[in-house]
This record gives C-alpha cells, sequence and structure tokens, in this order.
C-alpha cells in the first residue's frame, strides 16, 4: 500500500521523529525530496517513505569540511574534475543556497 505525500508531508515524517528530527535541516529535506522524487519519475519505482531507512542511508553535510572530518581529507573537492572527488564514490545531492550537501553512505 503507498501513499503518495508532498514535501510538507515529508519534512513532517522526518520532524515528528524525535530521534532523527535534526539528521537534515530544513534545506536538506528539501534537497533529499525532491532528489528522491526524480528517483522515482526516472526509475518508476515507487519509494517508501521509511524515515529510518532514509537516515540510515542518506547524511547531511555542512560543508566539505564536516565530510573530511568523518572520511579524511582522501576527497580534495566535491567536483568531477579533480581526481578524488566524493561524486566518484557515492550519490551527492547538493543543497541549494548553502555548502552543505547529502551523500548516499557508503
Amino acid at each position: 500500500m503507498i501513499q503518495a505525500i508532498n514535501e510538507w508531508d515529508f519534512r513532517n515524517a522526518f520532524k515528528s521523529t524525535i530521534q532523527y528530527r535534526d539528521d537534515f535541516s530544513y534545506e536538506g529535506l528539501k534537497a533529499l525530496y525532491d532528489y528522491l522524487e526524480q528517483y522515482e519519475e526516472d526509475t518508476g519505482e515507487q519509494i517508501e517513505l521509511d524515515v529510518i531507512a532514509i537516515c540510515c542511508e542518506y547524511t547531511e553535510y555542512e560543508d566539505l569540511k564536516e565530510f573530511e572530518d568523518v572520511y579524511g581529507k582522501e576527497f580534495s573537492n566535491i567536483d568531477k574534475r579533480f581526481k578524488y572527488s566524493i561524486e566518484d564514490k557515492t550519490t551527492l545531492i547538493p543543497i541549494e543556497g548553502t555548502d552543505g550537501f547529502i551523500i548516499q553512505n557508503f
């Protein structure tokens, strides 16, 4: 059974879950929602809204420095022109208007 949701429902599902409400920023949730919606359109595959599973699969970083603090300095940039790019290893979802981004955990 699949229920259609909008962006507000998506954000509310995260913000109403005490344990996971702070895993993504307001802007991050918008970027993640847009990405997942596009994924559904591109693949024809519906995604179940499972907050816990999504929080396990994706992580938001405020900027490249925060990411490097977790993974080390192996990644010199989030731009594919550089030898070690985050995008070479995983899905990268930029957060518009910020230096932040979301990755699919690897």
